[in-house]
């Protein structure tokens, strides 16, 4: 009888260990490519911003180190952030009824970072690290709204990783673009 008790324990928390490194580990890539990316992602925003504004888009520089840089904290940041409150929530995942709630929670907490690192890449141009904090902060409906579509986009296969970084960068730099300039 303990067997069976100490078998099914081990097998449970087998699994539940597996599914807690799979989703750090793909949070934990989310923020590796949006940080490796800021550099392109932010050549991008840029030129979509002076075809918004009307500016001549080749006055821009190519890769900035800088930008690279910014892209890295923003995102080491990010990720520490995304971790905790992911790992509290898979928590209260374990607790029942009320953990109904914690896919929903998981799922918003990971769509308002991802629309933040997307929203950064706008806002590296006109707001300093702290200021852009404050900002997304400010305006979390336009960095879940984006996340949202950038989660969910990911779950098609192929076609959705190609394409979910240059839209949800396009399309954040337009709604952050509308309130920031």
């Amino acid at each position: 009888m303990w067997e069976w008790g100490a078998e099914t324990f081990r097998s449970i928390s087998t699994i539940i260990g597996a599914m807690t490194i799979i989703a750090i580990g793909l949070i934990v890539y989310k923020h590796i490519v949006l940080a490796l990316s800021a550099p392109f992602m932010g050549l991008v925003s840029e030129k979509i911003e002076a075809y918004l504004v009307g500016t001549d888009p080749d006055q821009y520089s190519n890769f900035n180190w800088k930008l690279l840089w910014r892209g890295i904290r923003v995102n080491m940041r990010n990720l520490s952030l995304e971790i905790l409150f992911s790992i509290l929530i898979l928590i209260i995942g374990l607790i029942p009824i009320i953990g109904i709630i914690s896919t929903i929670l998981l799922f918003l907490v990971q769509s308002y970072y991802a629309g933040f690192g997307n929203m950064d890449y706008t806002l590296e141009r006109h707001l300093t690290y702290k200021q852009s904090i404050a900002f997304v902060r400010n305006h979390k409906g336009i960095a879940n709204g984006n996340g949202m579509i950038f989660m969910i986009m990911l779950l098609i296969p192929i076609i959705g990783i190609i394409l979910v970084l240059p839209l949800s960068v396009t399309a954040a730099s337009t709604e952050t673009k509308n309130v920031v300039l």
